[in-house]
């Protein structure tokens, strides 16, 4: 029986020591490896980001902002918050992009607009400032492409175009309107 109260103060030591062990082990987080790939959790965010594309001629030629940017290393993209690009043509702004929210692929190849996307044409050379609203945009900028399959509308001075669906290439100006297209046309009254 001594021999058992000898050791007794040595196993509750050992029992202790595997407890504080096990516990330690459940309270770390997880190593970096093969998990931290497959969770889809940014490396970097950063709050009211603006960034500039400048020309060869040394013009921007667009600017890009946002409230939030994160980017994800798990698929390399970047999301983005309240994104507003604005395109120029010279010294003017010729197009403004905006929405809700902004998903850019990896490789920047394809930028998926969503919520209150909203493109606006500044007026120029007699032309009336032209509006298209959607919800969801599709844009692959390097082959001057953008699409939806959601409803659109379209509107200047004079004339407002709804249709389900849209198709446009930047490059060729050509515009199609896939599906359930009304359009209503009025010349403008001048003042009396």
């Amino acid at each position: 029986m001594q021999r058992l109260t000898a050791w007794f103060p040595v196993a509750m030591l050992a029992i202790l020591a595997a407890v504080t062990v096990w516990l330690d082990h459940e309270v770390q987080p997880p190593e970096a490896g093969v998990d931290s790939k497959a969770r889809h959790d940014p490396d970097y965010v950063i709050e009211n980001f603006s960034a500039t594309r400048i020309g060869t001629d040394g013009r921007p030629q667009h600017t890009l902002h946002a409230k939030r940017m994160a980017h994800f290393p798990d698929d390399d993209s970047t999301h983005l918050d309240a994104p507003r690009l604005v395109s120029f043509r010279g010294k003017i702004e010729a197009l403004t992009v905006t929405a809700k929210t902004a998903l850019l692929s990896s490789n920047g190849e394809n930028a998926y607009l969503s919520d209150e996307v909203r493109l606006v044409r500044a007026a120029r050379e007699g032309n009336s400032e032209l509006i298209m609203e959607t919800t969801w945009l599709h844009v692959m900028p390097e082959a001057h492409l953008a699409q939806t399959d959601r409803e659109v509308r379209i509107s200047d001075a004079n004339m407002l175009i709804t249709a389900v669906g849209l198709e446009l290439n930047s490059e060729t100006r050509v515009l199609k309107l896939l599906s359930n297209v009304r359009g209503r046309y009025e010349k403008n009254r001048p003042a009396r």
